[in-house]
């Protein structure tokens, strides 16, 4: 945890390289001393080109060509997405010595903002699970304890971003993929509305449920990579007001009573979010209910991208993978078509309670980080349950953002905070109240 970017902001570190008392190139040496091997965070660094990448960004800053808040900060991209010339192997045998030819969109973004892209970071095979133990790169080790998860699918970046490697990762969630190991590593995690950055050169998983998102220390730096990369005007980019509920009681922030939880998570989270927001309504979704139409829908659109992978090379997928992946194709297509017809009907129920509250807010994790290597806990199968309490705002597309909460036998513990699409300043300004929350 004791990384040079441990503790550092976007702002600050912006600050520095504007008053010539930091560089791009300095930061990225900071960045490549910081590395880890033990934890597994990067499949690739990317030292040349991040090397070539810092000295252009010294050289605009230095005369006066600003492009902007990630004018030469250091960033690590999941291994899912395409970076030109870098391997791009998905945690996969399947693509073993593969090299991108073309930048993700998401990439072509960073490069335009003057980021400095570090290398690529370890994802759970093809982003289809939430542990992040299970890849042909081995499993990425939390930096709170090694012997633990850091949860995935989006798990390297998550390492990254914790053990003050870096201090902006790139990630993606289907399920749930930035916001869990998030919650595990002890960072903030952001899921933007659908399509909010664009998915273009990223791998699928769930093609209706696929979100490009970003992993910081802190709220205000994912809001600060948001605005770039979801390319919003500059004009919109100064801080957000602080969060202050309305004064009706329960009128802007509503706590979501979650199923299946460990009782002492619950307690911790619960009570940092009243101690911050006592007025906070209690109300009700059906998250077993959503779980079930992503799962529907989940299983249908991952096979449909695998099948001929799962036909002529099964041997090449990890065993849970190919698990997973075979039962996925046993998924009757009038299921899926009743589960879409579901999704409408409970995304009218949320958009009137989102006309009550401005926020809903649950904990991220039903539990914490388990050994490496854990496939269930007291409360079931580890699968399903780390997906319980984030995948329903991946079927729904709405914004969502992970932020710690405390701690639970020294492990950390996160809240959820969820809105409507266009109130996202609300929801990190709320989310910066809770993560400042005296503890």
């Amino acid at each position: 945890m004791g990384g040079f970017f441990a503790g550092r902001t976007l702002a600050d570190l912006g600050a520095a390289l504007r008053a010539g008392t930091e560089s791009a190139s300095g930061l990225l040496e900071r960045a490549l001393e910081s590395v880890d091997p033990s934890l597994n965070a990067f499949v690739t660094l990317d030292e040349e080109g991040a090397a070539v990448a810092a000295r252009q960004a010294d050289e605009e800053l230095g005369s006066s060509a600003d492009r902007g808040p990630l004018h030469g900060i250091p960033v690590a991209v999941k291994d899912i997405i395409d970076v030109a010339g870098l391997p791009t192997g998905m945690g996969s045998a399947h693509f073993a010595g593969h090299t991108a030819e073309h930048d993700a969109a998401v990439v072509t973004r960073l490069r335009t903002a003057g980021a400095v892209i570090v290398g690529k970071t370890g994802t759970h095979e093809f982003a289809y699970g939430g542990t992040g133990d299970v890849s042909a790169d081995g499993p990425c080790r939390n930096p709170r304890d090694p012997s633990r998860m850091s949860g995935g699918s989006s798990s390297g970046s998550a390492v990254a971003v914790a053990a003050g490697t870096v201090p902006l990762a790139i990630g993606t969630d289907t399920g749930g993929s930035v916001r869990i190991p998030a919650a595990f590593c002890g960072i903030t995690g952001f899921k933007p509305r659908f399509g909010a950055i664009p998915t273009g050169g990223v791998f699928p998983l769930a093609r209706s449920f696929d979100h490009v998102g970003v992993l910081a220390g802190t709220p205000a730096d994912c809001r600060t990579a948001y605005r770039v990369l979801a390319d919003l005007p500059p004009g919109l980019s100064e801080p957000p007001e602080p969060f202050e509920p309305r004064p009706e009681p329960g009128g802007s922030v509503a706590w979501i009573e979650p199923q299946e939880i460990d009782p002492d998570v619950e307690r911790a989270v619960a009570g940092t979010v009243r101690a911050v927001f006592p007025d906070a309504a209690s109300e009700k979704v059906d998250l077993k209910e959503l779980r079930r139409v992503f799962a529907a829908i989940q299983d249908s659109e991952a096979y449909e991208v695998h099948a001929e992978r799962v036909a002529d090379a099964p041997e090449l997928f990890q065993r849970p993978t190919l698990e997973r992946l075979e039962r996925a194709g046993r998924t009757p297509g009038w299921r899926y078509v009743r589960a879409e017809r579901e999704r409408a009907e409970i995304r009218r129920e949320v958009e009137v309670l989102l006309r009550r509250h401005d926020l809903l807010v649950l904990p991220t994790m039903p539990i914490t980080a388990p050994p490496i290597g854990t496939t269930g806990s007291d409360l079931g199968p580890l699968t399903p349950l780390l997906i319980s309490l984030t995948c329903a705002w991946n079927v729904l597309g709405l914004p969502a953002i992970s932020v710690p909460a405390g701690t639970v036998g020294g492990l950390p513990v996160a809240a959820q905070l969820v809105t409507r699409p266009g109130a996202e300043d609300l929801l990190f300004a709320a989310a910066e109240r809770l993560r400042s929350a005296p503890r």
